[in-house]
């Protein structure tokens, strides 16, 4: 299903309020990241406009939503989409080299397992909608916000699913930055993770949510394990876009295909990937490639902050424990099953 067409100039106007407001919110998020305390603890700009949506969605924000309700949705939705494919600027088909056959195939079985898991336990153990157990799922197994926020066209998930599914990667990716460098130290000891800080930074790179939080921990551990998951992190959100196309042939051929559903077709995930090898020919110079990495931090940023606007607290609070529960039983398995992954792949490559 193709996206529908942007609104013609006569409209146009109707969405100032709205994107003004979105921009006015991302700006003040990407400037609080920038604050030492924050970049240490792992809080991206992206978490942050989300939570300063939050606060003004939930306050002031219903008095003139009827006036910015346009150019929020179309912040939600369309600058989404193009913030996801921008976000291919920052990755090379190099960087699949940098970690080797062993990192690929470490993150795929990262991002499969996970994602199946959350999947099986959610709806059928803890008896959670499956748009709500797939949104968690997919936030655990990718990267963050940014997987969450990109699956929601195609898994049409409500804006207080997206926002609990986002909620959950905050708690468990901060948590992860105090236990990765706690589980390097017990792993020099008791080596379970071959390959020194370089393949505990594999593994902190294939386990952690968000980039962000990649970066704080395994800087903590040192300069090598800081490398080794950066590269390792950007390769598992390479995998985003394949995993959208999958999961929306997939989602087509389930039950809910079975009562008309056609297939989305995630458009901005092939373009992502396009950007991807486009940018992997070395083209482009450093400053034209942070101006777009600027940009797309912008329009992400844009894109969060309409959703903390759209999403009401009571929603969160009537979802209950379970989506915590689910997100916590997967925390674990990507510290021990990951590490079992980790383990036993780079065994069998060695």
């Amino acid at each position: 299903m193709s996206s529908p067409a942007l609104p013609s100039i006569a409209i146009i106007p109707s969405y100032l309020p709205g994107l003004a407001l979105s921009a006015l919110l991302a700006a003040l998020a990407i400037f609080a990241a920038d604050s030492r305390w924050l970049i240490e603890h792992g809080f991206s700009a992206l978490t942050l406009a989300i939570v300063l949506g939050m606060l003004i969605g939930n306050s002031v924000y219903p008095r003139f939503a009827t006036q910015a309700a346009p150019g929020v949705g179309f912040s939600k939705q369309r600058l989404l989409r193009l913030g996801v494919m921008l976000y291919g600027f920052r990755l090379t088909l190099q960087d699949i080299g940098q970690v080797g056959v062993t990192g690929v195939l470490i993150d795929a079985l990262v991002v499969g397992s996970t994602f199946t898991i959350a999947y099986l336990i959610g709806t059928r153990w803890l008896g959670l909608e499956r748009r709500t157990a797939m949104m968690i799922g997919i936030g655990s197994s990718i990267c963050g916000a940014a997987a969450v926020m990109a699956a929601e066209p195609v898994v049409r998930a409500r804006a207080e699913q997206v926002t609990v599914a986002v909620a959950t990667v905050v708690v468990f990716g901060t948590l992860a930055i105090f236990v990765y460098p706690l589980l390097y130290s017990l792993n020099v000891l008791h080596p379970l993770i071959a390959g020194g800080a370089h393949g505990f930074g594999i593994y902190a790179g294939s386990t952690i949510h968000e980039v962000a939080q990649v970066v704080a921990a395994a800087r903590s551990i040192g300069s090598s394990a800081a490398d080794a998951a950066v590269i390792t992190k950007m390769v598992r959100v390479m995998m985003l876009a394949p995993f959208l196309i999958g999961l929306s042939l997939w989602l087509a051929r389930s039950e809910e295909g079975a009562q008309g559903r056609k297939i989305t077709v995630p458009w901005f995930a092939f373009g992502f990937i396009a950007i991807v090898i486009f940018n992997s020919l070395g083209w482009l110079p450093r400053p034209v490639l942070a101006a777009i990495a600027q940009l797309d931090m912008i329009l992400l940023a844009m894109a969060m902050a309409a959703l903390g606007l759209t999403t009401h607290v009571k929603a969160i609070r009537e979802a209950g424990i379970r989506p915590l529960l689910l997100a916590s039983l997967l925390f674990v398995w990507l510290l021990v099953g990951g590490g079992a992954i980790n383990h036993f792949v780079s065994l069998a490559l060695l």
